[in-house]
C-alpha cells in the first residue's frame, strides 16, 4: 500500500451541468467523496494536478490522501469520467476507506523474467498476455500497487493460470472465489513458438501467390 499520492480539494455547493461547466472553465474538475458511514461531500480540484496523478499507473490502485478543509481523508479512486474526444476529466468519484475495510480493486500485473525464460532465450518464442490486470479483494491496508508474475521458468507451450500466481499476504483473487474455482481459473500468460508463427505466415503467402496465378488457357 502506498501513500505517495495527495489531492488538495475544496468543497463545492453548486450542482448540475451548468455548475460543472463553470468549474471546468476555471481549470477545476468536479468530484465527490462518499462512503465510510459519512455523508457524501461535493468537491473540486485542479484539473492539471489531477491529470498529473493519472499519469502514474500506481495511482489507480493506491490509497490516496485527500486534503479538504484542513483535514485529510484516505480514499481510493472508484470512478473516472473522461471526455470522449478531448484530454479532459469530466468527473471523479472517491471512496473513503479505513485500514481494515475489505475492498475490491483492479491492480496491474507486472511480468518479470521474460527475457530469461527458456522459451524466449533458448527457443525464440514470444509471450502472449491474456490478462494485464487483476481484480482482487483485500483489506485496504494490504492493497498492493501491482502484482508480480514471475515467468522466468516458462518454456514454449507453458501456460500460467490465475491459481499459479503468488499473491501478497491477505490478497485474494475475485474470480477464484466464485464457486468451483477451476471453472474460473483463467489463462494469464503463455509462450508461443516462434516457428509456428513463421510457418503460418509462410502458408498464407503461398496461398495468396496461388490465388494470383493466372488460369491456364482453354483449348
Amino acid at each position: 500500500m502506498s501513500d505517495l499520492f495527495n489531492i488538495k480539494a475544496v468543497a463545492r455547493s453548486d450542482k448540475g451541468k451548468g455548475a460543472s461547466r463553470r468549474l471546468r472553465r476555471e481549470g477545476l474538475v468536479p468530484g465527490v467523496i462518499y462512503g465510510g458511514g459519512k455523508e457524501p461531500e461535493m468537491i473540486s480540484t485542479l484539473h492539471n494536478k489531477l491529470l498529473q496523478l493519472l499519469e502514474h499507473e500506481a495511482f489507480y490502485s493506491s490509497i490516496v490522501n485527500v486534503e479538504l478543509d484542513g483535514r485529510k481523508q484516505r480514499v481510493i479512486l472508484k470512478d473516472l469520467q473522461r471526455h470522449p474526444a478531448k484530454p479532459f476529466v469530466l468527473h471523479f468519484d472517491l471512496q473513503r476507506v479505513a485500514d481494515t475495510d475489505r475492498i475490491r480493486m483492479n491492480v496491474p500485473l507486472h511480468f518479470i523474467g521474460e527475457e530469461q525464460a527458456p522459451g524466449v532465450k533458448q527457443s525464440g518464442g514470444t509471450f502472449s498476455h491474456a490478462l494485464v490486470d487483476l481484480e482482487i479483494i483485500c483489506e485496504a491496508q494490504n492493497l498492493p500497487e501491482y502484482i508480480e508474475v514471475d515467468v522466468s521458468a516458462m518454456d514454449v507451450g507453458d501456460m500460467l493460470h490465475l491459481s499459479d500466481i503468488k499473491l501478497p499476504e491477505g490478497v485474494e483473487i475475485v474470480a477464484l472465489g466464485h464457486g468451483d474455482s477451476h471453472d474460473h481459473d483463467e489463462l494469464v500468460v503463455t509462450i508461443h513458438a516462434k516457428a509456428a508463427a513463421t510457418e503460418a505466415s509462410s502458408e498464407e503467402e503461398t496461398a495468396a501467390e496461388a490465388d494470383e496465378e493466372p488460369a491456364g488457357e482453354e483449348e
